[in-house]
């Protein structure tokens, strides 16, 4: 038998849990059994520099359904394949990647699948 949830919202604003790390966090609420994500990255942020440290990966071993709200995220793939997301769009970006703030605004990033995992300390 399945189990029945209960309709829930929450606020980002007041996440259930936020990891730091340099130039960045990653805001996480649960709901309906899922883990959803505000990251919010500064200028200058790169995964392998601010984030790799943290959890002690070669790249980033995070898969990522995303919602760009501002800024645009840069990624490139181990495979060398590059691309930017920007505001209004979604992206799905797999597991083993690098990832970067492009240009000089603040990038706003919802996650709907991977915050759980994101930049969770090793």
């Amino acid at each position: 038998m399945a189990v029945q949830l209960r309709a829930q919202h929450k606020s980002l604003d007041k996440a259930d849990e936020r990891r730091m790390f340099p130039k960045g966090r990653n805001d996480i609420v649960n709901v309906g059994g899922r883990a959803i994500g505000r990251l919010t990255l500064e200028p200058g942020w790169r995964w392998s520099e601010h984030v790799k440290p943290q959890v002690g990966t070669a790249s980033c071993q995070v898969e990522h359904l995303v919602y760009i709200e501002s800024g645009r995220l840069g990624s490139r793939m181990d495979s060398g394949e590059e691309f930017v997301i920007g505001p209004g769009e979604v992206g799905y970006v797999p597991a083993g990647h690098d990832g970067w703030v492009v240009g000089k605004d603040t990038c706003v990033v919802i996650e709907m699948a991977g915050a759980a995992e994101y930049a969770k300390p090793k």
